[in-house]
């Protein structure tokens, strides 16, 4: 199995384990009262299922992110492809120069 597809798999179940101790951290702490809501419905399952899916979709996207901007490369650049602006020479600093624009002359 190539490398990348070992890590994806890894951080996605990473993201799913997230997912269910934050599920679990919100029925354990009732956060605006989603066990009495969770325990007394019909379609609680369902919605403690969904709530699970759906954050361990958002928790392993963003691990993967993360994991991937975390890589670095073997070699020890800093990442900017732009070369340094040279040190200016002291006989070529930049001097303001005045141009009188004709139509300004007009306006007047």
């Amino acid at each position: 199995m190539p490398k990348l597809i070992r890590m994806y798999i890894t951080q996605a179940l990473i993201g799913f384990a997230i997912s269910a101790v934050f599920v679990t951290g919100l029925l354990y702490l009732n956060v605006a009262n989603l066990w009495h809501l969770v325990t007394h419905s019909t379609d609680g399952p369902l919605a403690v299922f969904l709530l699970f899916m759906f954050n361990g979709i958002v928790f392993s996207g963003v691990q993967f992110g993360v994991a991937i901007m975390r890589m670095t490369a073997d070699d020890d650049d800093t990442g900017s492809k732009r070369q340094p602006e040279p040190l200016l020479n002291p006989s070529m600093i930049p001097v303001p120069v005045r141009h009188d624009d004709p139509r300004e002359r007009r306006r007047r």
